[in-house]
């Protein structure tokens, strides 16, 4: 049973960071692709970016290119996000996500990925 487990969320100042971890569990992610999501109350989850788990291929939405940075640890099964610059519009639940993907390492889509954690909330006060 795969499980993800997200952590690093708070209240956190404009300009400020903040670094959010997922930890995987539940078999080995090999070949898999991890995703971290941002949802705001009624909208749809927004993709933020993606690591590939064993080359280590990133791939970033525009809107956040240049302020987040998406890593991994295999030797820790964790996943992070490396938030910088803080803005209110920041605000949200940030969600982790997996998803069976040895070709593609671009899956900006919810739709692709077939496991989520429980999200953890960011708050960025102005």
């Amino acid at each position: 049973q795969v499980q993800l487990v997200e952590s690093g969320g708070g209240l956190v100042q404009a300009g400020g960071s903040l670094r959010l971890s997922c930890v995987a569990s539940g078999r080995t992610f090999s070949g898999y692709l991890m995703g971290w999501f941002r949802q705001v109350p009624g909208k749809e989850r927004e993709f933020l970016a993606s690591v590939s788990w064993s080359a280590g291929i990133t791939y970033y939405a525009d809107s956040v290119k240049g302020r987040f940075t998406i890593s991994r640890d295999n030797a820790k099964n964790t996943v992070s996000l490396q938030i910088a610059s803080l803005k209110p519009e920041d605000t949200g639940v940030y969600y982790c996500a997996a998803t069976f993907s040895p070709i593609t390492s671009r899956l900006p889509s919810e739709n692709d990925y077939h496991y989520w954690g429980q999200g953890t909330q960011v708050t960025v006060s102005s």
